[in-house]
């Protein structure tokens, strides 16, 4: 029989739909092409700096100069910015309806040179890099106040929303503080307060005693697929040490960072044929936030940032839409089952 099963923290329902369980297999699909977009021409791709928006920020190990070859890692800004960067605006408002410019940051960060290399085939190494310079790019664009939120996010596969198949990340910085992150933190805090720490660290807790949904734990990250899960095969990545921000990431977390990463990208990219997915990072916004009742929200205490990995298997349809449940017809015990044992020669 399905279960309603309540997320604790946002407060939303999801139907685990266990009659309509699909086997691992069913969700394997024929790879992508890894061809350039039709043309054969790549902008990302080394060589073609002078494609794109010239650089921001670059990680290179030689000397050698901005927005040329040779470098690892390299970020530019969207050359079709969905928000543009500049100073505070105001708001504006005429009755019902408000509305301000679109200020804001959005950036692409490619995450190697080479074309068909993603993120679970890159060294731990590079991808240590790449975690890197996720870190260094939200401490430089926070120094801007008046940016509130900065989201980190990927998009693999044309199915996940990716319009370029050279592998890259996108960073959009906001001037309001997304209502979903809102609900996030409004419900670490309810929950802070009623049971007197923070609800990620006690749900990391209670889940290695239960073991049923633990994908992956080390010593500093530990892998679940959430017991509300939404989608099928649905991770979430945790640090184990309480942190609200994912910039206050200290050096010595990014190498078992990219190893979690690089193992749980490496069992998904073997359990499923490689499928399209979205990641993306939750973390504590730039900016302070209070209750109703005007008391300041403790986000450094009751908030703990994660990374969403959200393989794109079925498709979001009219219920999904009506009533904001969603309907997963793979049960995260499945799931996490099936991840945890899935071994790569990568690992």
């Amino acid at each position: 029989m399905s279960q309603l099963r309540k997320d604790p923290i946002s407060g939303r329902w999801v139907i685990i739909a266990g009659e309509r369980s699909k086997r691992p297999d069913d969700f394997r699909k024929a790879p992508e092409a890894c061809s350039s977009e039709g043309s054969g021409f790549c902008p990302f791709c080394e060589g073609s700096e002078a494609k794109t928006p010239p650089e921001v920020f670059a990680l290179r190990p030689g000397p050698t100069p901005a927005d040329s070859p040779g470098w690892q890692v390299r970020v530019v800004p969207n050359k079709f910015p969905a928000l543009s960067r500049g100073g505070p605006v105001p708001r504006n408002g005429e009755d019902l309806f408000v509305w301000m410019d679109g200020r804001g940051v959005h950036e692409v960060v490619i995450e190697t040179p080479d074309h068909g290399r993603e993120m679970a085939d890159l060294p731990v190494d590079g991808l240590r890099d790449v975690l890197w310079t996720y870190r260094e790019r939200i401490r430089s664009i926070e120094r801007e106040r008046q940016y509130r939120y900065i989201q980190v996010f990927k998009n693999k596969g044309r199915e996940a929303g990716a319009s370029l198949s050279h592998p890259h990340t996108q960073i959009v910085a906001t001037p309001i503080v997304p209502k979903r992150v809102k609900e996030e933190i409004y419900g670490a805090e309810r929950l802070f307060d009623r049971y007197g720490e923070c609800v990620f660290c006690r749900t990391i807790r209670l889940e290695v005693e239960r073991t049923e949904r633990v994908v992956l734990r080390g010593y500093r990250f530990c892998v679940l697929a959430p017991y509300a899960s939404r989608f099928p095969f649905e991770m979430r990545v945790h640090p184990v040490r309480h942190s609200a921000r994912f910039a206050d990431l200290q050096d010595e977390d990014l190498l078992p960072l990219a190893e979690t990463m690089k193992s749980v990208l490496l069992r998904l990219k073997n359990a499923l044929s490689d499928p399209p997915y979205n990641f993306l990072i939750h973390q504590a916004p730039n900016a302070r936030m209070t209750l109703n009742g005007g008391r300041p929200v403790s986000i450094d205490r009751s908030f703990h940032w994660h990374i969403e990995i959200i393989p794109v298997l079925t498709k979001v349809a009219g219920f999904e839409w009506g009533t904001g449940f969603y309907i997963n017809p793979v049960s995260p015990e499945v799931a996490a089952e099936t991840l945890s044992r899935e071994h790569s020669s990568g690992e």
